[in-house]
């Protein structure tokens, strides 16, 4: 089993914490030869005789997600849960649509949908999740029961910040977004960031994830400065062009909340130095700090270049 986010991602019929979960996925052959599709498969996950005993439902390749989008899916969902009431669905904590390799699709590529009715279609999810973030709308979020709340993507989209960043989820434990790269989709800057730390009102979050971004360093220090830093429990900065800057940061920062248990940095550029410094604070401050796979900055053409780990 391997563990994404919020997510434990799962073979189909694993058991995780004591429910079943189910993972729903077409190849090519499936696509391509026997025309299936994100439309035949909210049929089969439907009609599927498993679904009353599922808990979590994984949502891997449709077939073709680089030329057809996920919607006939969320469609589907919404119709038989809003539309006809049938109530297939009710019992679902858990649900992630995209988790496919790079052999089915790139995440770049995997084109997502728009999930503004999906919301009221699933009214008991503690968990969502996407790969992915072309064409992805999430309009309005409104949701009691949502927990944890995780984007995996090469760049999240301002129109997705700020859905997130006025999303009424008073049960939001933990938030994980992959920021991502202007070529991939985020348009954004500091500015949007700093805009849903601000404005965001998540009174129960334990854990914050701001990750795979160019622009990880300004992160840090709008994270730093932001009202979570005093409630969150662990914070993840990883998998980003932290270096130095951003290092010192956190050192400068760390001790003065005892709420912070652990805090994740792997994927980084920080110095040998600047590790040993960070490894000193953590064991000081009785604080878990993942400073694995450390990079080195490429140069090209006289420039320096540093790469968000996500960025295709």
């Amino acid at each position: 089993m391997e563990r994404i986010a919020g997510f434990t991602l799962t073979e189909e019929g694993d058991v995780v914490d004591g429910a079943l979960s189910k993972r729903y996925a077409y190849d090519y052959d499936d696509y391509a030869n026997d025309g299936k599709n994100a439309a035949t498969m909210v049929e089969e996950i439907l009609n599927d005789e498993e679904l009353p005993n599922l808990s979590e439902i994984i949502i891997d390749c449709w077939g073709g997600a680089w030329e057809e989008n996920v919607q006939p899916l969320i469609d589907g969902i919404v119709e038989s849960e809003v539309v006809k009431k049938q109530g297939k669905l009710s019992h679902i904590k858990s649900f992630f649509v995209g988790d496919m390799g790079m052999e089915d699709c790139e995440v770049s590529w995997i084109l997502q949908g728009n999930y503004s009715k999906f919301w009221s279609a699933m009214p008991n999810l503690e968990k969502f999740g996407v790969r992915g973030s072309t064409g992805m709308v999430l309009g309005k979020i409104e949701h009691e029961n949502i927990r944890e709340f995780d984007i995996i993507c090469g760049g999240l989209g301002t129109n997705a910040i700020e859905s997130i960043r006025d999303a009424k989820l008073p049960a939001l434990e933990r938030l994980t977004l992959y920021i991502g790269i202007e070529d991939y989709g985020f348009f954004g800057d500091i500015n949007d960031i700093k805009s849903l730390l601000d404005k965001s009102d998540f009174p129960n979050l334990k854990h914050l994830g701001l990750e795979d971004s160019e622009i990880q360093d300004e992160i840090a220090e709008a994270v730093f400065n932001s009202k979570y830093i005093s409630q969150v429990e662990t914070l993840s900065l990883a998998n980003g062009t932290l270096t130095d800057k951003g290092g010192q940061v956190i050192l400068d920062n760390l001790k003065n909340y005892p709420n912070i248990k652990g805090i994740d940095l792997h994927y980084n550029y920080l110095s040998d130095e600047m590790c040993k410094k960070l490894i000193k604070l953590a064991e000081e401050c009785g604080v878990l700090m993942n400073l694995s796979d450390s990079q080195e900055p490429e140069e090209y053409d006289g420039e320096i270049w540093y790469d968000a780990m996500l960025t295709e």
